[in-house]
């Protein structure tokens, strides 16, 4: 048998290859590791992008409620200048106008509210579950390919 470059001869040459497929082998499920770690923090960044939105629109609806609460008080107190005033038929569109505000600002919270729990939910739970998926396919190949190769 020739000799090969690492010196080795005859028994040595015959594990060459096998010490090169373990080599490879090495070099494969590091760089797929590599590939997978990456790809958790791919997702989990993205996760993590929806929960931000998602706590924002929650706090957006939060002030939104508020600032519906605090024109239902304006309204409130329309009403009763309306009371005292009752002579004077000009306060009622200003009343009417308060209340019409409160309710838009109530709907716009709720919208906001609704839509910023979704977010939140769809970022739940916070485990990268398309890399999980990933290295469990993988793992069924790489067994795949162990079996097909014991005689």
């Amino acid at each position: 048998m020739a000799e090969r470059p690492n010196g080795g001869s005859g028994a040595a040459s015959a594990d060459a290859p096998v010490a090169e497929l373990v080599q490879r082998a090495t070099e494969q499920i590091s760089r797929l590791v590599r590939d997978e770690l990456t790809m958790a923090r791919a997702e989990m960044t993205a996760k993590g992008k929806r929960a931000g939105v998602g706590a924002g629109l929650l706090g957006g609806g939060g002030l939104l409620g508020l600032l519906a609460g605090g024109t239902a008080v304006a309204t409130v107190v329309l009403a009763l200048a309306l009371a005292l005033a009752l002579a004077l038929a000009v306060v009622m569109p200003d009343a009417v106008a308060a209340l019409i505000v409160t309710v838009i600002l109530a709907i716009a919270a709720a919208i906001a509210a609704q839509r910023g729990r979704k977010q939140v939910s769809k970022a739940m739970p916070a485990t990268p579950t398309a890399t999980r998926d990933s290295v469990r396919a993988d793992t069924e190949a790489i067994r795949g390919a162990a079996t097909r190769r014991q005689p």
